[in-house]
């Protein structure tokens, strides 16, 4: 079945040619029909299937023929819920793209930027709101967000959004929305914890769609190294510098160890960009937007990256540090091997991760190729490494200070602000 075919406005359909949308993914085929139906829907597919389009296709062909109709103002018709500010900001530009030549307004909220632009647009009316949830109360308990006439409620990334960090927010969310409500949960993954929630808000049953067993993308090659910790950025420049015109998008656990492999990466000639929790939302963005463009070719990030960001052709996605969290490796590794690409995810495994790399086997159900390193050439890429002569104590001290030296001034800009 292709696009054309299907009962939607003809100014949609202009929209999707245009952008090259001629049939639908799996998880296209199987949602949009019931979304149109008006159905709850809980939608569970691999990481670049499509999902965002799953959902926004048939919201803005419900919505614009609603709009057709009526004559006066209604407000916010739908609110999609993310866990992050990039997700938001990509799945506004989503909605964009695809409801031109519609009559659909949509606009994103989120933190880290000022609010009162956002709260201009607001008061302008608009049809469909994407927000994380800070950003979300925030403005709703300033009185700038009415959400009373909302029909249609989209968690993107359900199983994050429904953990309990967000939990309470999302509940609290719930007595702000009218009961008679259409609710969509889009994941990658997601657990029988965060099912049975996901039910308990919903009156009438959901429609599931199941992805394969296998929660990764068969587009992905995956492979692990046994590596010490202190000897992980010998690797990463050594995969650099010989792969210098693929993009390689490295994860890392922390903020300070992002800052550190960036430091590394410097001394050794090696051009990168970091994003993570201490950095602006404008540094955040500078930085996405150089390596999308290809600026760029090594972008070093902690789990903020890890989940829904489409970034086009990332050859290479490295665990520098294993996720200690089994199905955030997932979210991780689906940064590549979209759609009909392929790519290649490499876990840098220490001693002490081996654990970590269990679960993660457990959790895909399968084990994880070892890319075994010959003893001598392990030996020679830490040897003969620009870096050799920073490998001491003072050096890695040095660095450190750095480091929080950068966290101090970053804290002090956010406190002026």
């Amino acid at each position: 079945m292709k696009f054309e075919d299907y009962r939607i406005s003809p100014e949609l359909k202009k929209n999707l040619s245009k952008l090259g949308f001629r049939r639908p993914t799996d998880i296209q085929f199987k949602a949009i029909p019931n979304i149109l139906k008006g159905e709850d829907v809980l939608a569970i597919a691999q990481t670049g299937t499509g999902k965002t389009a799953a959902f926004a296709i048939p919201v803005i062909d419900i919505l614009h023929f609603k709009k057709k109709h009526q004559r006066r103002k209604d407000g916010i018709k739908c609110l999609v819920m993310v866990p992050t500010r990039e997700l938001a900001i990509q799945i506004t530009s989503v909605f964009k793209e695809l409801g031109k030549h519609t009559n659909i307004c949509t606009y994103g909220i989120y933190g880290g930027v000022e609010q009162n632009p956002q709260i201009t647009q607001l008061e302008k009316g608009i049809d469909v709101l994407i927000s994380t949830p800070g950003r979300l109360f925030d403005l709703k308990h300033q009185g700038y967000l009415r959400l009373n006439r909302v029909d249609i409620l989209v968690l993107d990334e359900a199983d994050r959004m429904l953990e309990l960090g967000f939990l309470k927010d999302i509940r609290d969310l719930l007595k702000f929305l009218p009961e008679k409500r259409q609710t969509l949960f889009f994941s990658a993954t997601i657990d029988d914890e965060i099912k049975k929630l996901a039910y308990s808000m919903v009156k009438k049953p959901i429609r599931i769609q199941i992805s394969p067993k296998d929660p990764v993308s068969k587009n992905v090659h995956h492979a692990v190294s046994f590596i010490e910790m202190d000897e992980k950025r010998f690797f990463l420049e050594r995969l650099v510098k010989e792969n210098p015109q693929n993009k390689i998008l490295t994860f890392v656990r922390t903020k300070v160890r992002a800052e550190r492999v960036f430091k590394a990466m410097q001394r050794v000639n090696i051009i990168s960009e970091t994003i993570h929790g201490d950095k602006s939302q404008n540094a955040r963005l500078k930085a996405l937007n150089n390596f999308k463009n290809g600026d760029v070719k090594l972008l070093i990030t902690t789990d903020v990256s890890a989940r829904g960001i489409d970034i086009p052709g990332v050859n290479f996605v490295v665990n520098y540090d294993l996720p200690e969290q089994a199905e955030n490796y997932v979210h991780r590794v689906g940064r590549t091997g979209r759609g009909k690409m392929r790519g290649k995810a490499i876990s840098f495994c220490s001693e002490n991760e081996k654990e970590l790399l269990k679960k993660i086997q457990s959790y895909i159900g399968k084990p994880i190729e070892v890319l075994g390193i010959d003893k001598n050439d392990y030996i020679e890429t830490v040897q003969f490494s620009e870096d050799g002569k920073f490998n001491s104590v003072k050096s890695i001290m040095d660095e450190i200070e750095e480091i929080e030296e950068f966290r101090r001034k970053n804290k002090k800009k956010k406190n002026r602000k």
